[in-house]
């Protein structure tokens, strides 16, 4: 159900480009001429009291969350809400390494952290649309990390908040995880230091790094029951090859490099000089902390750990044995799921 197209706005589009002019990042760097690309569904009613925000996750794009979380009747209907989707620098829509011009292009792109994409999210928000509160945030995976960046930044933005499979702050194991998959696409001997001739020739690379997604990306008991054959694959290879490399290998390599920098380095303590609890206290939204039970890379416990430090939260947990790739809502399941804790949510009465 999903399209793997990368660069085709036929397949990932239609979206619009918000010009955020030169951006300053916390690193230290700058992006001239920040681009954001996203997708706008639904009409901003007169009050502008109907805005959720949708935050994507690595290697996503608006298209594949439009597909998988938007539709009339869903939680996300655009007959009452005005949504965007926002696609996160490096994602390959906006501004990224390969879209870049010389000399800040591929390698020499600067690094980016979650909370320069929730910045020029703010900028796209209250500069384009007006926008200054937001009935919802919504994100999974590093789509969650940016939701929970929303939350503790703008607390006073946020009516509700709904991080899917994803932590406020990035642990030491999905740190080292991340450098593994980093590790994967540089061993390609086509790497050079970044700058490959094109990105397929960086095929074993990604190749490799597909692969590594497997380990993690998905529960033992998915390949036990072999359900990779409720999709019409014939076997595991064929899956491999034909769902998560063929995921994959459309990619620009140093896209993925810089989204997964950012992954690893996730931290709403930051704003608070490294004090999570503080952090997380600043959150006055109504937030639903969602984890997969199956998820490897954002286990239930790292989650709920978190939740506890919220004072308006609750932990919603989601069934899947698709455990992280649950996020592509192949499963009728899933995302009945997570339609359901969202309409409660957004039913909830806040200040």
């Amino acid at each position: 159900m999903l399209d793997n197209e990368y660069y085709s706005q036929e397949i990932h589009g239609p979206y619009e480009i918000f010009e955020a002019g030169d951006f300053e990042l916390e690193e230290g760097g700058k992006i001239r001429g920040l681009k954001l690309a996203y997708r706008a569904i639904g009409n901003l009613n007169s009050r502008k009291d109907n805005a959720i925000l949708m935050t994507t996750w690595f290697s996503g794009t608006s298209k594949i969350l439009e597909q998988v979380y938007v539709g009339e009747g869903r939680a996300l209907d655009p007959n009452k809400y005005f949504i965007v989707i926002v696609n996160q620098i490096g994602s390959g829509l906006s501004s990224s390494p390969h879209n870049t011009p010389p000399p800040f292009d591929g390698p020499n792109f600067p690094r980016v952290r979650i909370a320069d994409d929730v910045r020029a999210q703010h900028k796209l928000i209250t500069e384009k649309f007006g926008i200054e509160r937001l009935e919802l945030v919504v994100g999974g995976s590093m789509g969650a990390q940016q939701t929970w960046e929303w939350a503790v930044r703008y607390p006073e933005m946020v009516k509700r908040a709904a991080p899917i499979a994803g932590t406020a702050k990035n642990t030491p194991h999905d740190f080292l995880f991340g450098e593994v998959l980093c590790d994967a696409i540089r061993s390609d001997p086509a790497w050079n230091g970044g700058w490959y001739r094109e990105p397929h020739a960086v095929r074993e690379g990604l190749r490799r790094h597909a692969r590594t997604w497997l380990l993690l990306g998905l529960s033992t008991e998915f390949f036990k029951r072999e359900l990779y054959r409720t999709l019409g694959f014939c076997s595991l290879e064929d899956f491999v090859v034909g769902f998560v490399e063929g995921y994959f290998y459309p990619m620009d390599p140093n896209n993925l490099l810089c989204q997964a920098w950012k992954w690893q380095r996730g931290d709403v303590s930051r704003i608070t000089g490294g004090d999570l609890k503080q952090a997380l206290g600043r959150i006055k939204a109504k937030m639903f902390v969602m984890p997969i039970d199956e998820d490897m890379f954002f286990p239930v416990r790292d989650c709920a750990a978190e939740q506890e430090m919220v004072a308006q939260s609750e932990l919603r947990v989601i069934k899947s044995l698709w455990g992280h790739f649950a996020l592509f809502g192949v499963e009728d399941e899933y995302r009945e799921q997570v339609d359901r804790n969202l309409k409660e949510l957004l039913a909830t009465r806040v200040p």
